[in-house]
């Protein structure tokens, strides 16, 4: 789908004017430009143009309250000035899976005041010696590079997810484990009383089949006695 068509789409009835987030991932431009996009849409505050097949910044519109920009796995080889001039007001942008080979054309991002992550993730200047270092020297603004800081930490997002998940698992692990325990005691007791049923239901039963027994040894008795009875009287 062209990208003018898709971008007709994503507006589901709205003004530009009414549109703070826009994707159009995965659409085509026809001449590796950005198509469809106007002044018109100055309340943009994220963008993702993610596989579209851009090769030039150029007719990028003016987007002031642009915030957070993704243009990963396009053909981008430069022109990033366009940026510090369209959207002043970055702080997120992603270049991962594009041309991009040299640091003189990352400088171009000095005038990105409010920068701070930068993620050139999978393009080739990452092959360059010390690229960590001197992107961050490069561009003294940026806190992240490729999801990490200057010191190999993890950006903060993925920290607190850690953390989060850290946190439930010891306060999971307590209540659990005493619950196990207060189960387990309260099985063993009942498992205890039904024992105790089980061995007075099997004397009881032993009773009174001993009184069964009892009463069937009595009548084979009386039975025998009687035959001999009428033995006797047979003799008689």
């Amino acid at each position: 789908m062209e990208m003018k068509k898709r971008i007709s789409l994503e507006l589901r009835n709205r003004t530009p004017v009414e549109v703070a987030e826009l994707v159009v991932d995965n659409c085509r431009s026809s001449d590796g430009e950005v198509e469809g996009l106007t002044d018109d849409f100055k309340e943009l505050e994220f963008l993702s143009m993610v596989n579209v097949g851009l090769s030039s910044m150029a007719k990028l519109p003016a987007l002031p309250k642009l915030r957070k920009l993704e243009l990963s796995d396009n053909n981008i080889s430069g022109g990033l000035e366009t940026l510090c001039e369209k959207c002043p007001n970055l702080t997120y942008l992603n270049l991962s899976g594009n041309k991009i080979k040299e640091l003189s054309t990352v400088e171009a991002l000095q005038n990105l005041k409010n920068l701070k992550s930068l993620d050139l993730f999978n393009c080739e200047i990452t092959t360059l010696e010390e690229y960590r270092e001197s992107i961050f020297e490069l561009l003294p603004q940026v806190m992240y590079l490729d999801g990490f800081d200057a010191e190999d930490n993890e950006a903060p997002d993925s920290e607190a997810d850690d953390d989060d998940e850290d946190d439930d698992g010891e306060e999971g692990g307590g209540p659990l484990g005493d619950y196990d325990d207060e189960d387990e005691d309260e099985e063993g007791s009942e498992g205890g009383e039904d024992d105790d049923d089980e061995d007075d239901y099997g004397e009881e039963e032993e009773e009174e089949g001993g009184e069964e027994e009892d009463v069937r040894g009595e009548k084979r008795k009386r039975a025998a006695e009687d035959e001999g009875d009428d033995d006797d009287d047979d003799d008689d």
